[in-house]
C-alpha cells in the first residue's frame, strides 16, 4: 500500500511556510488527540500520519529531499522517528502543545487566517512523464523537456486588464473577495468564508479585459526547462519544478510542474533494486573446458573468467557494476547468469564425436538418475 503525500496529510499547499505547517499539524493533533478520542485506533493512526508528515516537513533537509523524490527520498520512512505510541509524540513534540496539558485550552483560540484578496487565482499543478533509460538512471544525467502550461499574458502582465484601463473594487464582498456567511446553532456561532463569485475573490471588477487573453490574465504557452537527474530513481520518483505549472488567474501564483520518472525496459538487462541481472549463453565447449569470455555491462564491456565446469544457471557476480545509489556513495553488483547452448542441428562429424563423448564415464548420467529414484523410494516410504 503506498504511503500518503505528507502535504495531503496536513492539508497544506507544497509552498506552505513553516508557521503554516506547525499551525496545520497542531489543528490535526489536536483534532486526533487521544484523550478526545479514547480507545479510536482510527484517530490514533491518524495522530501518528500527522506527526510523521510534520517531522518530515518542518526539517528543511528532510522536505528538500521529500519535495524531490517523495517517500524514497527519505529512505522510505527510515529518516524520521518510528513511534511505538502517542506517549512518544508528546515527549517529540511536547513543547507543541504546553507540555501536552494544555492542548485543548489552546484548541479554540487564536483566529482564522484570511486570505490576501489582493492575489489572484492560484494556477494548478501540471504533471509530465519523462522515460529514461537504465543507463541514464545507472548514472544520473541531464534532460531538457518541454513544458506546454498557462503563462502569464505579457500585455497586461498578468493582471487581465487592458493595458491603461482600470479596476474598480467588487460591490458584491466590498473589495476583500471573500463572501463571509454567519449561522448560529445550539453549539455556537459559525463563519463560512468563500471566494467572492464575482470577482473571482480578487476583490477586484475588470473594466476593460485584456484583448490577449480575454481578462483571464493568463495565456497558452510552453517553456523548455533543464533537468538534473539523480543516479538510482525509480519509476515514481518525481521532481518539482516550483513556479512552472500554469500561471494563476488575474496574477495569482503558479503551481508547480511535477516530473513523473518512468524507467523503460532494457533489452538486456533486468533491474533488482541497484542490482543488475544479465544472461550469458556460452558452448558446452566452454562450459566443460572453462573460457575467458565478453560480456556487455550498463556502461561497456567486460570479460569473465567461466570456470571448468560450469552448470546451466550458474551466477557470476561482477562487483560494483550496478546502478550508483540514490543519495548514497557506492553502486550496486551486475549478476550474471550463465546459460548453455545446445546445437539444435548437427553434422554427421559433430554427431559422431558427440556419440563417441556420450559413451565416456564422465558422460554417463546413470548413475545421476540413479540417485534421483532413491529420493523418490524415500519421499514413497514417508507418505506410506
Amino acid at each position: 500500500m503506498s504511503k500518503q503525500d505528507y502535504y495531503e496529510i496536513l492539508g497544506v499547499s507544497k509552498t506552505a511556510s513553516n508557521d503554516e505547517v506547525k499551525s496545520a499539524y497542531r489543528k490535526l493533533a489536536m483534532q486526533h488527540h487521544p484523550d478526545r478520542n479514547p480507545d479510536n485506533k482510527e484517530s490514533e493512526e491518524k495522530f501518528k500520519e500527522a506527526t510523521e508528515a510534520y517531522e518530515v516537513l518542518s526539517d528543511a533537509n528532510k522536505r528538500s529531499r521529500y519535495d524531490q523524490f517523495g517517500h524514497q527520498g527519505i529512505r522510505g520512512g527510515q529518516d524520521f522517528h518510528q513511534y511505538s505510541n502517542v506517549n512518544d509524540i508528546f515527549s517529540a513534540f511536547g513543547d507543541m502543545f504546553g507540555g501536552g496539558g494544555g492542548i485543548f485550552e489552546q484548541f479554540f483560540g487564536g483566529g482564522q487566517q484570511r486570505r490576501n484578496p489582493s492575489m489572484g487565482e492560484p494556477g494548478s499543478d501540471i504533471r509530465i512523464r519523462l522515460p529514461l533509460t537504465l543507463e541514464e538512471i545507472a548514472d544520473g544525467t541531464k534532460k531538457k523537456i518541454e513544458l506546454k502550461r498557462m503563462v502569464i499574458c505579457e500585455p497586461c502582465s498578468g493582471k487581465g486588464a487592458k493595458p491603461g484601463s482600470g479596476v474598480s473594487a467588487c460591490t458584491s464582498c466590498n473589495g476583500t473577495g471573500e463572501i463571509r456567511q454567519v449561522s448560529r446553532s445550539v453549539f455556537g456561532q459559525f463563519v463560512n468564508i468563500a471566494p467572492c463569485a464575482s470577482c473571482g475573490g480578487t476583490g477586484q471588477i475588470i473594466k476593460e479585459p485584456c484583448v490577449s487573453c480575454g481578462g483571464e490574465g493568463r495565456v497558452k504557452g510552453k517553456s523548455i526547462e533543464e533537468l538534473t537527474i539523480p543516479s538510482g530513481v525509480s519509476t515514481g520518483n518525481f521532481i518539482p519544478l516550483r513556479g512552472k505549472g500554469n500561471a494563476g488567474r488575474r496574477g495569482g501564483p503558479a503551481g508547480d510542474a511535477n516530473v513523473i520518472l518512468e524507467e523503460l525496459e532494457h533489452e538486456h538487462f533486468i533491474r533488482q533494486e541497484d542490482d543488475i541481472i544479465s544472461e550469458l549463453v556460452v558452448s558446452f565447449p566452454e562450459a566443460a573446458l572453462g573460457a575467458e569470455v565478453e560480456v556487455q555491462t550498463i556502461n561497456g564491456f567486460a570479460e569473465i573468467e567461466i570456470k571448468p565446469g560450469t552448470q546451466p544457471g550458474t551466477e557470476i557476480r561482477l562487483r560494483n557494476r550496478g546502478i550508483q545509489h540514490l543519495n548514497d556513495k557506492g553502486r550496486g553488483d551486475q549478476i550474471v547468469r550463465i546459460n548453455i547452448h545446445v546445437p539444435t542441428s548437427l553434422s554427421s562429424k559433430e554427431k559422431a564425436l558427440i556419440k563417441d563423448l556420450s559413451e565416456g564415464e564422465n558422460f554417463n548420467t546413470n548413475s545421476l538418475n540413479k540417485k534421483g529414484k532413491d529420493f523418490f523410494d524415500r519421499v514413497k516410504e514417508a507418505f506410506s
